[in-house]
């Protein structure tokens, strides 16, 4: 893909190849906290699914309470 780019730009030049690695590492960077981000919040979905049906009785007890 690499070779494709440069060969599309018309050349080697030192500074587009800078820019291209820079921007490739930043994008390599925000795909990593984007992953991570996503395994959070799994994790927090997994965990209030894990006590949803415990929340569910406590409401339905708390409905059929005389006011």
């Amino acid at each position: 893909m690499a070779k494709a780019l440069l060969g599309h730009l018309g050349g080697t030049d030192p500074r587009v190849t800078a820019r291209l690695a820079s921007e490739n590492r930043r994008l390599r960077e925000r795909v990593a906290d984007l992953e991570a981000y996503v395994l959070r919040l799994q994790a927090e979905n997994d965990q209030l699914v894990a006590v949803a049906p415990e929340l569910e009785h406590q409401l339905l007890d708390e409905s059929m309470q005389p006011a």
